[in-house]
């Protein structure tokens, strides 16, 4: 308990360049604006200006955290480069360096885009479609988001090791968009953040077996988006979404809750009266149901998966939708 005070003190500690409207600079010419969470932050200069250095010795959730940093919606920008220091014999080391947002100080729970940046060079075009990657501690890590969305979560970008990289990240509710090197287009789109809070510090996030730097850090605030988590999934939907492949999948959800077990039917693209199992987490839901791929739709007709994960907001849910092997797209619904 202590030390939790200890670490909420120092949170609420003033900042560095505090503008009248909010926006925050912290040039990260040394460790002083940051507490380490197992890390271990430290005042450097590399290709030639004054950064820290976050380090770690092993795995595990943690990062270097911002005091004062109680960020929910707006701009994040940053300059970070990664140097590989220890490859361990048969490994591959990619570099890994990001930004955590919306974090518990503990580092129990965060948001995090990061950057590959030696995939980004690979000759395999599979290891450089993974250059750049979101994820949400706990529940949503990297090999969970890959395996059960492929390429939803991460995308390629044109990266290099022990280079700055100028990053940017923005957040607007459920929704967040990573920019780099000042391009207006987004490198990756994250449409329903999986992440359980709302709001919560920033942290330098890097990983064993490198140094990663960090310098010239601005937050903007933005005007919170207004939603808030608990929405109720019992009731009756109507869906709408698009797919890469299916075309429209429209239907009705009937559904109800018990605790986090949520039941009930789909009828409409691909069947009637389909049985929906899933789970519930404070507004959060994962829906999964049988169908029938139709013949008129390209491949062979036969029986298929559905599954509709994303955050329902009062009347209103949204997420993304796939049916397996088959398709992938986002879904809205209303209630009745």
């Amino acid at each position: 308990m202590a030390f939790y005070a200890a670490v909420v003190m120092l949170l609420a500690l003033p900042g560095l360049g505090h503008s009248s409207d909010g926006v925050r600079t912290y040039p990260l010419s040394g460790a002083q604006d940051l507490l380490d969470v197992k890390v271990k932050s430290e005042s450097a200069e590399y290709k030639g200006r004054k950064a820290v250095r976050v380090t770690k010795e092993s795995f595990g959730d943690g990062f270097a955290l911002l005091k004062n940093s109680d960020f929910q919606d707006g701009t994040i920008e940053v300059d970070l480069a990664v140097k590989i220091t220890n490859v361990p014999p048969g490994a591959r080391m990619p570099g890994f360096a990001g930004i955590a947002f919306r974090a518990r100080a503990d580092a129990s729970h965060y948001e995090l885009f990061y950057l590959r940046p030696g995939n980004s060079q690979s000759e395999n075009q599979v290891m450089r479609n993974h250059s750049v990657q979101y994820t949400a501690t706990p529940d949503f890590g990297w090999y969970e988001l890959r395996r059960r969305w492929p390429w939803a979560y991460e995308a390629y970008a044109d990266l290099q090791l022990e280079t700055w990289t100028k990053v940017k990240i923005e957040v607007a509710g459920r929704t967040a968009r990573l920019y780099l090197n000042g391009s207006t287009k987004p490198s990756l789109i994250v449409d329903g953040m999986k992440g359980e809070d709302l709001h919560g510090a920033i942290g330098l996030w890097t990983s064993p077996g490198e140094e990663s730097y960090f310098s010239n850090l601005k937050i903007t605030p933005a005007t919170p988006q207004p939603i808030r988590n608990g929405g109720e999934a019992a009731g009756t939907w109507d869906v709408k979404s698009g797919t890469d492949a299916a075309g429209p999948v429209d239907g009705s959800l009937k559904l109800k809750r018990d605790g986090k077990k949520v039941t009930g039917t789909w009828s409409g693209t691909f069947g009637a009266e389909q049985p929906v199992s899933g789970t519930w987490r404070d507004g959060y839901v994962e829906l999964t149901f049988p169908g029938m791929w139709p013949k008129e739709l390209d491949g062979a007709p036969g029986e298929v998966t559905l599954t509709f994960a994303g955050w329902i907001d009062e009347n209103a849910a949204s997420g993304r939708m796939k049916v397996e092997g088959r398709a992938d797209g986002q879904w809205t619904a209303k209630r009745r």
